[in-house]
């Protein structure tokens, strides 16, 4: 089996994201057949909700493709490390691999800050693969927002 990573498409829409002036994160749900289910950047300012990051908003978007409330067997590519919510979301979505980009150390959830998958309350923990597409994704991040800080 050859490895195929869907970063590229995760990329695309954290690009989107930052267009729109949210913070440039993207997430893509894989099924176990390699089909594109979701994708999503954020959307926190747009809709006004706290908890439309990428990741929960692809979640939610594949969930509603596949009419069934778990996605056993499928791949998240996103590219960020996800946040506690997120990761949380991950778990509870029974994800079988995490793909993440760049590092969090201010918010990450994953292995930064509360490392939701080593609590005993996880139910579910999938595989986490990190640095794919790390250097891209951090590169827009850094960006973004040293043109909000500019003067």
């Amino acid at each position: 089996m050859v490895f195929r990573s869907y970063m590229d498409i995760a990329l695309k829409e954290a690009r989107s994201a930052a267009e729109r002036g949210e913070v440039p994160v993207g997430a893509v749900v894989v099924s176990p057949q390699g089909t594109v289910l979701a994708q999503a950047g954020n959307r926190t300012r747009e809709l006004n909700d706290p908890t439309a990051h990428a990741e929960v908003l692809a979640i939610r978007a594949a969930c509603t493709e596949l009419v069934r409330e778990r996605l056993v067997g499928c791949d998240l590519y996103v590219t960020l490390e996800p946040c506690p919510m997120c990761a949380a979301a991950i778990s509870n979505a029974r994800i079988a691999r995490l793909y993440y980009g760049a590092e969090d150390p201010k918010s990450g959830g994953v292995a930064q800050g509360a490392r939701v998958f080593s609590h005993p309350q996880c139910h579910h923990v999938p595989e986490v693969y990190e640095g794919i597409g790390g250097g891209e994704s951090e590169a827009l991040l850094k960006s973004f927002f040293a043109d909000r800080r500019a003067p």
